[in-house]
């Protein structure tokens, strides 16, 4: 059904969003008192200049009316604001309470409510969200022909095997309502999608139920003025995944695990659960889903799923917590229908050991010296943990001398400073502070900061701000070292393969943290 005036303002009232409608000096409740109201809108966007003949604009965030200058020469047929802004166009204006979920709602029927030609799964948790959802995905093409699309903050993928860096770890409303339309649209039956707190914060997934949720984990983490001003707001935006979704999939250990099950009682929501049982099958939380390593150097791990054995797994991303991201994967998909009894599916499920994420837990070695390199995105006090847990538990007999490059964002996320220090300074022995992206905050002063927080004497450390400078000096000092016998690990955190910086707003070209160290190794990609 095509989207209209008449048709919006119906939406917008049943969701209680609707003032009134503004055009000229006429304001009414009554659509078909202004002219066109069942005339279809022909596109809809938030952005000033891509507007056309008969589209809807979004007006949100700091909107000021300057920006409709020359609109009504495109052809805007109307417009969604918090504000009248009739001084400034003569289309009319839908006056909603919020406009971002106004626009959700809207863009949803725009597209067709593509959501309902699709099993959506969203992934929520303060750790492994990208990794579960490329395992979730991974499973589920190989089960159902590559009909999966993905949204994650690495990558967007509307066709099942094309990926498109993104922009947000959740994509803003009308542009996820876009994206699930070209995925039906290309065949797809299954979306498997993050979902952030800042999604909520700023209902870019309003309206929006999820057939199967994750829950994996909770921990502080974007603290700050314009994200989450305390732990209980982050952890309560993260929380609202669970009223909006028909199944949940909890993490067994996740911290705070017996208020999210208070939500989901509340709203009628099954929950089944997952669980790392390190210590052996028998050694951990019970769940649904449990994973545990089937010798010392946990270099293999046997799955299973309410009782039955699924097999042994070896994955290509390192770490304990990858195969606890793995039993995630696999009770999301046992969520979604998918029946493990099937030979077809169990077979499926080993698509997961050949998950290559690039920039998560990428390893290189050094053929001139006894030097590993992991490069991950590792950026607050959970994932740095996770980290040094690995490294400590794969290379923790040779007693690595260990370099930490590493910065932290601008702006934002403000706790994470100190918790990367927390996490690391008494792990490490060195640590070189860089350039990691910022809007308006000198990362001069983020680095200075972050060096405030140090208090162990016997830490060296520096501030390198130039990032690839920084990297090629930690491989530099590494190599200096390699008579000394004991191997040398660098761990360079934060930005992965992504080959840009945020430098006052603007993206600019980076070689990528993961192609600095191949370049200094001189490494081909059989490195990878």
């Amino acid at each position: 059904m095509a989207l209209t005036l008449a048709s919006a303002a119906r939406l917008l009232e049943q969701h209680h969003l609707l003032r009134e409608i503004i055009q000229n000096d006429h304001w009414s409740l009554d659509p078909h008192r202004f002219d066109d109201a069942d005339t279809p809108f022909e596109d809809v966007t938030y952005d000033t200049r891509t507007v056309k003949p008969g589209s809807l604009l979004f007006c949100k965030g700091r909107f000021r009316s300057e920006y409709l200058d020359g609109i009504d020469d495109k052809g805007l047929a109307a417009y969604v604001s918090q504000t009248d802004l009739s001084s400034a166009t003569h289309a009319a204006g839908l006056i909603v309470d919020d406009v971002q979920k106004a626009m959700s709602l809207l863009s949803a029927e725009f597209y067709g409510r593509p959501q309902d030609h699709l099993t959506v799964i969203g992934i929520t948790g303060t750790k492994g969200k990208t990794t579960t959802n490329y395992f979730t995905q991974a499973v589920l093409n190989a089960f159902n022909g590559g009909r999966t699309a993905l949204f994650s903050s690495v990558d967007n993928c509307v066709d099942g095997h094309t990926y498109v860096e993104s922009d947000l770890t959740t994509p803003e409303s009308l542009d996820a309502f876009r994206m699930m339309r070209q995925a039906v649209d290309n065949g797809m039956t299954h979306l498997v999608m993050e979902v952030s707190s800042q999604a909520y914060k700023v209902n870019r997934v309003y309206g929006l139920t999820f057939d199967v949720a994750a829950f994996l984990n909770i921990s502080p983490d974007h603290i700050s003025p314009i994200e989450h001003p305390t732990f209980e707001d982050y952890f309560h935006c993260k929380r609202r995944i669970v009223v909006n979704a028909r199944r949940l999939v909890l993490g067994a250990d996740c911290a705070h695990a017996d208020l999210i099950r208070e939500d989901a009682a509340a709203a009628g929501v099954p929950v089944s659960t997952f669980a790392l049982h390190n210590g052996g099958r028998n050694h951990g939380t019970p769940a649904d889903v449990i994973a545990w390593p089937l010798d010392d150097a946990h270099d293999a791990y046997e799955i299973a799923a309410n009782g039955l054995d699924l097999g042994s797994f070896r994955l290509s991303l390192d770490g304990d917590f990858n195969y606890l991201n793995a039993a995630a994967a696999v009770a999301l998909v046992q969520a979604a229908g998918f029946d493990t009894h099937d030979p077809k599916a169990l077979e499926a499920l080993h698509a997961m050991e050949s998950v290559h994420i690039a920039g998560r837990m990428e390893q290189f070695r050094d053929t001139e010296s006894n030097t590993l390199a992991i490069v991950d995105y590792a950026h607050n006090f959970a994932s740095v943990n996770a980290l040094l847990d690995f490294v400590e538990e794969r290379y923790g007999d040779e007693h690595p001398r260990i370099t930490l490059v590493t910065g932290s964002a601008g702006d934002k996320a403000m706790d994470r400073r100190k918790e990367i220090v927390q996490a690391s300074q008494h792990r490490i022995d060195r640590l070189i502070l860089t350039f990691e992206d910022t809007d308006t905050e000198p990362v001069i002063d983020i680095c200075r900061q972050m060096l405030g927080y140090v208090t162990d004497p016997n830490l060296e450390t520096s501030i390198i701000l130039d990032r690839t400078e920084a990297i090629e000096t930690g491989i530099a000092e590494a190599r200096g070292h390699a008579d000394d016998g004991r191997l040398n690990v660098i761990l360079v955190i934060g930005k992965g393969e992504e080959q840009w910086v945020k430098d006052h707003g603007r993206h600019v070209p980076y070689e990528g943290d993961n192609r600095v160290v191949e370049r200094v190794f001189k490494l081909g990609d059989e490195s990878r």
